[in-house]
């Protein structure tokens, strides 16, 4: 190792001298770099020469020893500084022990001591070396700064402006496997701890644990169904989420929303999170991230607790021919939802849009073709048959060679639409009447549990309370709550026909477990209480 660079200051030319001239310098570890007389030169020669450790007299014209120790604190923290003086006295040493002076010694300058001393400074020296450049204690701090640096990268991920291989390369490196999607959705979590929750709830009790123990529950949900990564920005908890070939935008969200439901179940802790625009490139994410927090700005119009997303709140804007966000939402709410005038109004809207652009023919290519991935995922989702709605196998480029020609486009485009819709009408249909079938099951299977409510049943068939209401009503002619009670009552005029227990015993059989309001209900229905009604029955009077 090459000897460390010292630097003598003294305003006494002939102590300076004699220094020099008396230490074995290269024994000790060292070489002098040079000299000064006072504070002001030596500053001039530090710059210069950058010595490792300077030592100095405190008695000097223009500037003291101490004011330059000062200085070099400031301007050059890692230099050592060793001052000696003839001038015992503490309020020296007590300034010098602030300045983060290492040695403080005495004139005359003994030989043997100032040697010991810059031995000791060279080992210390030499330690710090070694520690800065120890492999294994860099390893052990980047593994323990790996959260931060991970946080730090997604964040600058979030905001854009990343190269792909780069953004790639630093996947890989920090193990964050979200990479080779067909396309990416950025979603911002918002909580709003409940002010009345009972404060006896260990959690609230330490609410910094709030954010830990909702970000454990998102983790624990999405596991093993999508390929995500959750990290802190500075505006809310963001997460990032890869979409498949295998899943879909659409189940994602409905999975936040039972997310929504849960947090305020076990944490009671309201949650919102706002869902962006989709990308198909991770060096595009600034948009989406951006689109995530403003759909939770739209909490003070739909309510907090669930799930906003940015599509359902405001249109996109658009780039010439650019297939966007807002031009698929329109296409895929009419190719799901009609009827054919809207669908035929929507193709028009669309290829119209194509042909009034001047473009290069790749990018008509490209447009055609980011409509044909919406329209196959969409057949994806639902079942359909690709063959039979696109006339082809599932490849794209025969896709392709139908709307070579642009007058092929629309018409091409028109009919695949019209017969999704059919397909996704018979299919929404035949899964409306399996639910139905099952939610009726489910009901006769479990109507003497008491909870049976709304959000239970829809918990076990994996879908909205408001949803199932609609559609049970809509197949049934009967709102959930009508059904069940007539199930229950049903099975009450069974009991007291065919057995003799008591009323409180068949309301608890039947899901009542308050005998008075059993009574209440029934008497609701029938005009007679229970008791009245099993002795005019048994008594042949009705």
């Amino acid at each position: 190792m090459n000897p460390y660079k010292i630097m003598l200051v003294d305003d006494e030319e002939e102590v300076r001298t004699s220094i020099i001239r008396k230490i074995d310098w290269q024994d000790a570890g060292f070489e002098v770099i040079g000299d000064a007389e006072n504070g002001k030169e030596a500053l001039e020669k530090i710059e210069q020469n950058e010595p490792d450790v300077v030592l100095t007299d405190i008695r000097m014209p223009y500037m003291d020893g101490l004011e330059m120790a000062e200085n070099i604190r400031q301007r050059y923290p890692s230099i050592k500084i060793v001052i000696f003086s003839g001038f015992d006295e503490f309020e020296y040493a007590k300034k010098a022990i602030k300045l983060n002076v290492i040695e403080y010694i005495l004139k005359p300058v003994n030989v043997e001591e100032l040697t010991a001393i810059l031995k000791k400074i060279k080992k210390n020296l030499d330690e710090e070396i070694e520690q800065k450049r120890n492999v294994t204690l860099l390893r052990e701090s980047y593994i323990k700064s790996l959260p931060a640096i991970r946080e730090h990268f997604l964040n600058d991920l979030i905001h854009g402006g990343m190269e792909e291989a780069q953004i790639e390369e630093k996947l890989n490196e920090y193990a964050i496997d979200v990479a080779g999607a067909v396309k990416w959705v950025i979603a911002a979590i918002h909580l709003e701890p409940d002010e009345k929750v009972d404060k006896a709830v260990s959690l609230h009790q330490q609410r910094e644990l709030i954010p830990i123990s909702v970000r454990n529950l998102i983790e624990e949900k999405l596991e093993g169904q999508y390929r995500f990564i959750v990290f802190h920005s500075s505006f809310e908890t963001i997460l990032l989420v890869a979409i498949d070939k295998d899943n879909t935008q659409t189940g994602l969200i409905a999975l936040l929303g039972d997310i929504c439901k849960e947090t305020k179940k076990i944490l009671e802790v309201s949650v919102t999170i706002g869902v962006g625009e989709s990308c198909s490139s991770l060096t595009d994410l600034s948009r989406p991230c951006h689109t995530a927090l403003n759909a939770l700005g739209y909490r003070a119009i739909t309510g907090s607790g669930g799930v906003i997303c940015i599509g359902d709140m405001e249109p996109s804007g658009h780039e010439k021919l650019r297939f966007d966000s807002r031009m698929e939402s329109e296409l895929i709410a009419a190719v799901k939802f009609g009827p054919k005038e809207k669908i035929r109004s929507v193709i028009d809207g669309i290829v119209s849009r194509m042909e009034d652009a001047r473009v290069h023919y790749r990018q008509y290519q490209a447009y055609v073709l980011a409509i044909i991935n919406v329209l196959t995922q969409l057949s994806q989702q639902y079942d359909l048959r690709i063959s039979e709605m696109f006339g082809v196998e599932n490849d794209y480029f025969e896709i392709l060679g139908r709307v070579q020609k642009m007058e092929n486009v629309r018409p091409y485009l028109t009919e695949v639409a019209l017969k999704m819709n059919a397909g996704m009408e018979e299919e929404r249909s035949n899964t409306t009447k399996n639910v139905i079938r099952e939610a009726k099951q489910y009901i006769q299977d479990n109507f003497q549990d008491p909870d049976l409510s709304v959000e239970k049943i829809c918990r076990h068939l994996h879908m909205s309370p408001a949803y199932f209401s609609t559609m049970f009503k809509k197949e049934t002619g009967q709102a959930y709550i009508a059904y069940l009670t007539d199930v229950r009552l049903g099975r009450a005029v069974e009991l007291l026909m065919a057995t003799d227990d008591k009323t409180y015993i068949i309301a608890e059989k039947v899901g009542y477990p308050e005998q008075n309001y059993f009574s209440y209900v029934f008497k609701k229905k029938f005009g007679v209480s229970p008791t009245r009604y099993r002795t005019a029955h048994r008594s042949g009077e009705a």
